[in-house]
């Protein structure tokens, strides 16, 4: 697959999306100025994590104006896959492509830590390689990842399937003291209704290999592999 990682003033994260799917997965990988506007050559687009602007305002909400982002809207209504990690998360968020906003961790708090993820649906591009129910082991670094949304926007995604984690302890239970950040019903990542646009606050790119604590990070990008 080629993919193209969109670099805003303040991403971080794209130099470690560019290894795991080039050294890791010997898949085709390109940095993505936030200036550019043509995503045709590729069959997936990454948001890394940052600090895209600075967050300057809130979260995403200057690098939703980005010229790429127009691109990013049209490959995604074209059926192009898209994932948002993190600040990319908001971005989404921020730019409509995904319901809900992620605010202030309830604690107020930056958490860079390892978490407890629970698959709740594996029918999606980015989980065809997990089950219902499977617990992946990834990490988080962020102090605005609380995702909220109005009680008809959660009645919509839990009904639609539209919740592709969610927050749990190492058996899977779904629980308070396993949530690190106040996300409501315990999200941790969101599709939207295609399935084709997928958001998550906790880093698949930072658990790629044995040697960086974990690689459960990569059941996502291989699945993406296993689409076709």
């Amino acid at each position: 697959m080629r993919y193209g990682i969109v670099v805003f003033p303040g991403t971080w994260s794209d130099g470690d999306c560019h290894y795991v799917l080039n050294e890791r997965l010997g898949q085709t990988a390109e940095y993505v100025w936030h200036k550019d506007t043509d995503l045709s050559r590729f069959d997936c687009v990454v948001l890394p994590g940052g600090f895209s602007y600075g967050d300057y305002l809130r979260c995403g909400a200057i690098a939703r104006f980005s010229p790429v982002m127009a691109a990013v809207e049209r490959f995604a209504a074209d059926g192009g896959l898209v994932i948002g990690i993190c600040n990319g998360f908001q971005i989404l968020c921020e730019a409509g492509l995904l319901p809900g906003v992620l605010m202030r961790n309830n604690h107020l708090q930056f958490r860079c830590q390892w978490v407890d993820l629970r698959v709740e649906n594996a029918s999606l591009p980015f989980t065809s390689q997990c089950k219902v129910g499977d617990v992946l082991r990834i990490p988080i670094s962020h102090g605005e990842g609380s995702y909220y949304a109005d009680e008809r926007t959660l009645a919509d995604l839990e009904a639609n399937g539209q919740v592709a984690f969610r927050y749990c302890t190492a058996a899977g239970a779904i629980t308070a003291e396993a949530n690190p950040n106040g996300s409501l019903n315990n999200i941790a990542g969101i599709v939207n209704r295609r399935g084709n646009v997928l958001g998550m606050m906790p880093h698949p790119e930072r658990a790629g290999e044995p040697l960086m604590g974990g690689s459960d990070g990569l059941r996502l990008f291989r699945s993406l592999l296993a689409r076709g």
